[in-house]
């Protein structure tokens, strides 16, 4: 290899987008997941304190965790492709 760096860096908008949306996935996935398991099976009693203001089986609540999900995603890339890339 010729130690060029620029074919071994990430893009943020990439990174970041395919993040949010495997976050934001995985979210409806795991409330599909919900509805369809018996109560032991559930997932939203982790979510409470990960996505605040994320309540159970409530319009506004479902739009808030699909949002925080999303935003997670972006927030993973703006923290990790830079140091990735200076590294």
């Amino acid at each position: 290899m010729s130690g060029s760096t620029s074919t071994n860096r990430l893009s943020m908008m990439r990174t970041g987008m395919a993040l949010s949306l495997l976050f934001a996935t995985s979210f409806l996935a795991c409330v599909a997941w919900g509805l369809v398991t018996p109560w032991p099976m559930h997932m939203h009693e982790a979510w409470t304190p990960l996505l605040p203001g994320f309540v159970w089986l409530t319009p506004a609540g479902f739009l808030i965790g699909l949002i925080e999900s999303y935003l997670y995603g972006w927030w993973i890339s703006v923290v990790f492709v830079p140091i990735y890339n200076r590294f």
